[in-house]
């Protein structure tokens, strides 16, 4: 098992320029947000093994130990790591770990585990350095990664107007929200006109509610009736919700509708939409603005893209349909011109 680290975060004096740039927590919140989706996992006993043999032919492996996929470092990629980042041997990365099979926790309900930090585990490697993960609140990680208490996020964020305005990105999987129901159901959401009267879960402050909130107003605008939004304080709540009928759908990243939908007699995907709705969005690393990481973070998955680790990666979590050939650095003064590439 890789090094983790529970050390406290590190606290650095916050630049003037950011604290000018500063936007609300909604706007830089307002994505794909695995935390508000329900993860569907189930705790195991403490520290036991796990693995779920999913219909999709995965085998998820749940607990702490695991075993994941290594690269070898890079010495020419590790020379280009920002000194003030590298100096502690240490690439500290948060998560929200709030979703299987992207970032949650292990059986032992304290190991961060996941497909996000696989992947972030690829990059430490190939710039020498520790994979120290940091577990935080979805709604946190823009004002510690600012401060500096974070050098990187790896939790499913994608990239977005608002956030280019303060982080630097470095792309690594396509971005989806799928919408989940009831097996028995006959549901196939494709757009406004598919939500119209249902009663849907979905995450406050995330992009999959400014979806659903964009689509509703389509439907008022059509005089339809728009679909009824419901807000639930923890993930066993969402998913039971919809297990027990109280909902109709739920939407949530699209991995991990899937997941259940592999692992659960119940659930269903029954609709996928782009993340970036209705423009389109990319997955990717993110880091603080103009501090030279996300350049070198891209090298580093295109390099791991190059050697296979970063196909491995995607394989063992069931994520292969949303590889990405190539990982490109995403900035405020090239957002435009990236999104025209998509």
């Amino acid at each position: 098992m890789a090094p983790f680290s529970t050390r406290q975060p590190r606290s650095r004096a916050l630049p003037a320029v950011v604290l000018l740039g500063l936007l609300s927590t909604a706007a830089l919140s307002a994505c794909s947000d695995p935390g508000a989706a329900a993860s569907g996992a189930s705790a195991g006993s403490s520290g036991a093994p796990a693995t779920t043999a999913a219909r999709n032919g995965v085998v998820y492996n749940t607990s702490p130990d695991q075993q994941r996929i290594r690269a070898d470092k890079d010495a020419a990629l590790a020379a280009k790591v920002p000194a003030l980042i590298g100096k502690d041997g240490k690439l500290t990365v948060a998560t929200t770990a709030g979703s299987i099979p992207l970032s949650f926790h292990a059986t032992d309900d304290k190991t961060p585990i996941g497909s996000e930090l696989d992947i972030a585990q690829l990059v430490a490697d190939k710039l020498g350095l520790e994979l120290d993960i940091q577990v935080t609140s979805w709604e946190n990680w823009p004002l510690k990664t600012q401060s500096g208490d974070f050098e990187a996020v790896f939790s499913n964020v994608g990239i977005n107007k608002d956030r280019v305005k303060l982080f630097d990105f470095a792309s690594y999987r396509a971005a989806y929200m799928g919408f989940e129901a009831k097996k028995s159901s006959t549901y196939n959401i494709q757009g406004a006109d598919d939500i119209s009267g249902l009663k849907i879960s979905v995450g406050s402050g995330t992009n999959q509610e400014k979806i659903l909130l964009a689509w509703n107003k389509e439907l008022e605008a059509k005089g339809k009736e728009p679909a009824s939004l419901q807000y639930y304080p923890s993930d066993a709540d969402t998913i039971l919700a919809l297990s027990s009928g109280r909902t109709d759908l739920n939407i949530a990243p699209y991995p991990s509708t899937l997941y259940r939908e592999n692992t659960r007699d119940d659930l269903k995907v029954v609709g996928k939409v782009n993340a970036g709705w209705p423009s389109e969005s990319l997955v990717a690393a993110t880091t603080l603005k103009g501090n030279g990481l996300a350049p070198v973070i891209t090298e580093a998955l295109n390099s791991a893209i190059k050697d296979g680790s970063y196909a491995k990666v995607l394989e063992r979590w069931g994520l292969s349909d949303e590889a990405l050939p190539e990982s490109k650095t995403v900035t405020e003064a090239n957002f435009a011109s990236t999104q025209k590439g998509l």
